[in-house]
């Protein structure tokens, strides 16, 4: 049997274990998201919740439980935007390794986006250069490359941290929606200036936002990986299916086929996000992976050699 390693991807909105082999393509063993939104608070407090901690906790201890059942020999727990801005992050490593002898990392802005490349474009097929936007819960990630990242940036604005600033109202009202265009907008006005987001060719998406707005499109009854992975959204049903889950409340988005609990409140800000990117940057749409962050962490402990970051 080939080696078998497990990643676990801490995020602000969800916790996601992913246990492989190495194979072309990559032979994937158990896959595994639960929302346990850890960043709920931090934009606001710069500290972790209490009991987002614990739910976040409690779920890597059954991570780990399955890591161990499957046989991983090497594990890599990686936590991004809410571990990287609380003040108190020491509470999360410090548990971790205690439940379970893994030592946690927090990766970079730079590191997230471009281990995300790397799993991103490992499994679609699309036409270079691309441009990588990984949607998270407190920081979306532009990555612009063609096999390799060339150039990326970190924005702090991601679908929880949106939710938060702008989107109190449930349902948002048509104000609170514009203040969030608003804010995207300044943040693509960052990008703007670092790169020009528009010499890509295809933009891919990748992580729950975007995934779970191609099974929308798709009129999916339920979260199927296995249609989503490859497909393409148009700009113009990103737009629709973005002002529908604007006008939708929090429980009529729960009742939707592919809506996974605890996204319900907070897939409309990440919609947001993907309009602004897609319309700012002229694309004609979306190809869509499943392949992602979590992908890229598994390819480098099967290769053991660690990622190039962009210059």
């Amino acid at each position: 049997m080939s080696a078998r390693v497990a990643a676990v991807d801490v995020g602000t909105n969800s916790v996601r274990l992913l246990v492989a082999e190495a194979a072309q393509p990559l032979l994937v063993v158990e896959r595994e998201m639960r929302i346990t939104r850890l960043g709920k608070g931090v934009d606001a407090n710069g500290r972790l919740d209490d009991q987002a901690l614990e739910r976040t906790l409690a779920c890597i201890d059954d991570y780990a439980e399955r890591w161990q059942d499957l046989g991983a020999e090497r594990v890599r727990v990686t936590a991004t935007s809410a571990i990287r801005d609380a003040s108190d992050r020491d509470r999360f490593f410090a548990a971790v390794r205690e439940r379970t002898g893994v030592e946690a990392e927090v990766l970079s802005g730079q590191e997230e986006g471009c281990t995300a490349f790397v799993g991103a474009t490992s499994l679609v097929e699309g036409e270079p250069p691309y441009l990588v936007l990984d949607i998270g819960g407190g920081s979306t990630e532009f990555i612009l490359g063609d096999r390799e990242p060339d150039a990326m940036t970190s924005r702090q604005l991601g679908c929880v941290r949106l939710s938060e600033r702008a989107l109190c109202s449930d349902p948002p009202t048509v104000g609170e929606v514009t203040e969030a265009r608003a804010l995207v907008d300044a943040e693509l006005d960052a990008v703007e200036a670092l790169f020009d987001a528009t010499s890509a060719r295809t933009l891919i998406g990748v992580a729950g936002t975007t995934t779970t707005i191609a099974a929308l499109a798709l009129d999916l009854p339920a979260y199927l990986p296995e249609r989503i992975h490859g497909s393409r959204v148009s700009a113009e049903r990103v737009r629709s299916i973005t002002d529908e889950l604007c006008r939708l409340s929090t429980a009529a988005r729960a009742e939707l086929g592919p809506m996974a609990p605890g996204r319900e409140d907070v897939i409309h800000a990440g919609a947001l996000i993907l309009d602004r990117v897609v319309d700012r940057f002229r694309f004609p749409g979306v190809l869509v992976s499943e392949a992602d962050i979590l992908d890229g962490l598994v390819l480098g402990l099967l290769n053991e050699a660690p990622l190039r970051l962009c210059d």
